[in-house]
């Protein structure tokens, strides 16, 4: 189970912070949808990852007012090597389980700095 923060930064930056738990695992999507989400001078790998939380429906919603403000908001997570990361929120939808709320997020991510793994279909 993951713990999350919600709230903005000193620069008021919209984010979801992972405070407890490990550091996210990220999936390449296997389709071509989201990378076309995010315009950027900048190459980047579109990313899936999948998360529990009690408070999936808040966590989306919190996406969409930001989208809706026309500001950006990050997942803030504790990469393997302890430092903190921050990846841009492309797309999120939560999936009611059993066990709690499954989040996933579609984030845009640094090719250079995070491997992604191969899709559960894949």
């Amino acid at each position: 189970m993951v713990s999350f923060y919600s709230g903005k930064t000193m620069s008021q930056q919209q984010k979801i912070t992972i405070i407890e738990g490990p550091p996210p695992v990220f999936e390449d999507p296997g389709e071509a949808w989201p990378s076309s989400l995010g315009d950027s001078i900048r190459p980047f790998r579109a990313a899936l990852t999948r998360m529990r939380t009690h408070n999936g429906p808040a966590l989306v919603e919190r996406c969409y007012h930001a989208w809706k403000s026309r500001e950006p908001i990050v997942l803030e997570f504790r990469a393997p090597d302890g430092r903190i990361t921050r990846a841009p929120i492309q797309a999120a939808r939560y999936v009611p389980t059993p066990e709690g709320h499954l989040l996933m997020l579609w984030v845009r991510l640094n090719p250079e700095e995070v491997e992604t793994e191969k899709g559960p279909e894949e």
